[in-house]
């Protein structure tokens, strides 16, 4: 009984929290707009009986997935979304992976302070670190003040309101993200194996490549995941940080929620956001559970 009882409680937790919204936005994506409240129609009636449901389920079309394919504004936007969101888990990458060889190197009594070095930006809002790169890459921000002060550039650079403060922004954001699972992998591993190889004649370059990278593999894709998912529906850093050119799904989003507030429209466009977000999710699931059964 107990066994059943916590296999119970994580399905129905996934099916509160997840089946059974994904399913009131796929009745909404099936709908169409209408100048009511809800701002959708048709709206299920029970009072009417099984004609009520069968007039409901006869109304519903796949219309919203239709316009979709018929407007370059949206499949040019997920294509943005994905560019921008690859981009941004290769320079978290390229960042975070030198940080976290750093923390798992490091001396044991140093690596809990430089831990809660990485961690202490969750200590502050997102919305205030994320204004607060307004204020650095603005033309009298800190950045352009420092710049023409070394004599670098004469006239202040537009960094903001362009993809590269975009792509600034999530790095920051979701650096964490990366550098936490590759910590964790690299700071288990046997530092042996890199004597073993120096021993074998290599050289500690090519111990690097050839020991340490192929160990880190686990954490590295567990990192890009980590990053990658979350950036694909990024919202609240290209609407502060990039500016009218900047094409993200997540402003779609916004837009056709609380602009035209066409709800079934939006609705279809997170349906398809979210099968998109379904393949990383899947493989994430598959390696950590191969990770998991490697441990084991």
């Amino acid at each position: 009984m107990m066994r059943r009882l916590l296999i119970a409680v994580p399905y129905g937790w996934l099916l509160l929290l997840f089946l059974v919204p994904f399913l009131i936005v796929l009745k909404i994506s099936l709908s169409d707009i209408a100048l009511s409240i809800p701002p959708y129609t048709p709206t299920l009636d029970l009072s009417e009986g099984w004609a009520g449901i069968r007039d409901f389920f006869s109304a519903l079309d796949f219309e919203n997935f239709t316009f979709l394919t018929t407007d370059d504004l949206y499949w040019k936007a997920y294509l943005s979304s994905l560019q921008i969101a690859l981009i941004s888990t290769l320079l978290t990458l390229l960042v975070g992976f030198p940080i976290a060889y750093g923390m798992a190197r490091a001396p044991v009594e140093w690596r809990p302070a430089l831990m809660m070095l990485v961690i202490l930006p969750f200590w502050t809002s997102f919305l205030i670190r994320v204004y607060a790169w307004i204020g650095i890459l603005s033309n009298e921000g800190f950045l352009n003040q420092f710049l023409m002060w070394i004599g670098l550039v004469d006239e202040p650079l537009t960094i903001l309101n362009t993809n590269i403060a975009v792509y600034v922004g999530i790095v920051y954001t979701y650096l964490p993200f990366m550098i936490l699972p590759v910590y964790a992998t690299l700071e288990k591993m046997d530092e042996s194996l890199l004597e073993a190889a120096e021993d074998l004649g290599c050289t500690r370059n090519q111990a690097f490549w050839f020991v340490t990278v192929p160990l880190s593999r686990p954490g590295v894709i567990a990192g890009c995941f980590l990053v990658f998912i979350p950036a694909l529906g990024e919202f609240v850093i290209p609407s502060l940080l990039g500016g009218s050119q900047t094409l993200m799904i997540g402003k779609v989003l916004w837009e056709e929620f609380f602009s035209n507030r066409d709800w079934p429209v939006a609705s279809a466009v997170a349906i398809i956001l979210l099968l998109i977000l379904i393949v990383p999710i899947v493989l994430f699931q598959r390696n950590q559970q191969k990770q998991a059964e490697a441990n084991s």
